[in-house]
């Protein structure tokens, strides 16, 4: 199943990709480590440490030390599916994190991002 793949992919996988789609478009390695620790509640040195390790994304989304309650705002669409309809928590967690980077690369403003 693919959703089982996704799980197993290390997040530093899709980080560079991450980074690529934010600098095309202007922005920082900084604004994309800040979306990744405002969602997930790691600091910068856990997400480093969690990028060099090779961490899987079902271990970085279940072991999220303090999920921001804020992430329940993030509405929309990622890959044409409804942020709302997506069931699976660990997906639903995955999809948050691409909205987010999405925003940013579409220039959205931190504070907007971040639900501030």
């Amino acid at each position: 199943m693919a959703t089982h793949r996704v799980y197993a992919m290390s997040v530093s996988a899709v980080y560079p990709l991450y980074l690529q789609k934010a600098e095309k478009k202007g922005r920082t390695k900084e604004e994309v480590d800040t979306i990744i620790c405002w969602l997930t509640g790691y600091s910068q040195e856990q997400l480093d440490e969690l990028l060099s390790n090779q961490t899987t994304f079902e271990t970085f989304i279940k072991e999220s030390p303090s999920p921001n309650p804020a992430r329940s705002k993030i509405t929309g669409s990622v890959c044409g599916v409804r942020l709302d309809q997506i069931e699976d928590p660990i997906m639903k967690e995955i999809r948050y994190l691409d909205k987010l980077i999405d925003e940013l690369a579409k220039g959205k403003a931190m504070e907007k991002i971040l639900r501030v």
